[in-house]
């Protein structure tokens, strides 16, 4: 596709990704992605190519108890936004979790090439942590920590495939 892609197909592809992911389907969606996809976010910082689409794999085989729900979508023929909330058991504590994230995506030939995820590290910590998270959630050594074990967890998957 070229730089004119309409934008309600790029609508259309944040709309798919997000099915996908409610269906747990990793494939589906590093298929939406460009080879040299750049994905940030809180937790895993920025990740490109194939470590996006694992980390969606890693996600989505580890999910338990999760539903996904989106809607805000706005795109043009070249980014885009979402709203996103994500609900699940963080199966390290035992404790639901209520993700709630906005997205930003640059498109290029059809496909997302950038895709940064936002959300308040802080809240997410209090609900998977609990009081460790209300009470230390917001300092750098914690949330340092929360980004090791998320690297950790992905180098892990990776290497197991």
């Amino acid at each position: 596709m070229s730089e004119t892609t309409p934008s309600y197909e790029n609508a259309d592809l944040i709309a798919r990704f997000y099915e996908a992911f409610s269906r747990l389907d990793a494939e589906a969606m590093a298929a939406c992605y460009t080879e040299d996809v750049l994905f940030s976010d809180p937790v895993f910082g920025e990740l490109r190519g194939r470590q996006a689409g694992d980390m969606w794999r890693m996600l989505t085989s580890r999910a338990k108890e999760f539903s996904v729900t989106f809607d805000q979508i706005r795109a043009d023929e070249r980014t885009g936004a979402a709203h996103w909330v994500a609900r699940y058991l963080f199966t390290q504590t035992g404790r639901t979790v209520v993700d709630d994230i906005q997205a930003r995506f640059v498109f290029r030939d059809g496909k997302i090439c950038e895709h940064h995820d936002s959300f308040d590290l802080w809240r997410w910590s209090r609900q998977a942590l609990g009081a460790k998270g209300a009470l230390l959630g917001w300092t750098p050594m914690v949330q340092n920590a929360i980004r090791a074990q998320a690297h950790k967890g992905l180098k892990a998957f990776q290497a197991s495939q």
